[in-house]
């Protein structure tokens, strides 16, 4: 099965720090995988090198067939590489169908023409709704941000990366900070995702990895210890020893 999303022996070093040590992955297109493993282990470097905002110190990033390692994280976003962060950035004034709106039309090209009003919009409403309905957001459309339950919020992040359509969704640790009844709902959406969008995500809610994630690679020390499914994960001594039986 071909890839959607690739690496090559991708490795950042800060100094003599080996964040990211040859890590070689292959995501096929509709790939639900998880990447775990203790603070430090060089998760979150392996989502900014696949995104372009720290430049690799070796290896290759591919999306589909195409080299991307030296592309700008702006137009990696326009190749359908989109991601989410740790901490959200979202308009707090703005309600939810506005923010939504706001990246369609941005997307479209539709927010560099102001003299277009909103009954010319039609289109890009229709697919900020549309956006909304995926997510399970349509009841807090007309919600500002602000006045949103923390998980709502990072549904909302999500909603944003996906106006701008996506091939692959990369998701920074989606459930921090949710509480777990909101968190399960998160994933949930998640999973409802269109079967065709590649989603790599961080998380270190093991319940939810061993739920949601069709495959896990398993990140120590900067390098790959091992990758499998979920029950494969599980079963694994060095995995026990090394981060589940702290993570639990």
């Amino acid at each position: 099965m071909s890839s959607t999303l690739r690496t090559e022996g991708l490795s950042k070093r800060f100094g003599d720090f080996h964040a990211l040590d040859g890590v070689t992955m292959q995501l096929p297109r509709g790939a639900r995988h998880a990447v775990i493993g203790p603070n430090g282990a060089g998760k979150t470097t392996l989502i900014n090198l696949l995104t372009g905002t720290v430049r690799a110190t070796a290896g290759e990033v591919y999306i589909g067939s195409e080299r991307v390692t030296s592309l700008r994280p702006e137009q990696r976003v326009r190749r359908g590489l989109v991601r989410t962060f740790q901490i959200n950035s979202l308009f707090p004034e703005l309600t939810v169908l506005e923010s939504v709106l706001l990246a369609t039309c941005q997307r479209t090209g539709a927010a560099l023409d102001a003299w277009r009003g909103l009954d010319a919009r039609a289109q890009e409403f229709q697919a900020a709704r549309a956006t909304l309905r995926l997510l399970k957001l349509e009841g807090v459309a007309d919600v500002r941000t602000r006045d949103l339950a923390y998980g709502e919020q990072r549904l909302l992040e999500i909603a944003l990366a996906l106006a701008c359509r996506p091939r692959i969704l990369l998701l920074d640790e989606p459930a921090a900070g949710v509480p777990r009844r909101e968190s399960v709902a998160l994933f949930e959406a998640i999973a409802g995702l269109p079967g065709d969008l590649t989603v790599l995500f961080i998380e270190h809610d093991m319940d939810l990895v061993f739920r949601f994630a069709q495959r896990i690679t398993v990140l120590v020390g900067g390098a790959i210890l091992t990758e499998g499914t979920p029950q494969e994960i599980a079963g694994d001594a060095r995995v026990k020893q090394i981060y589940l039986g702290r993570a639990a």
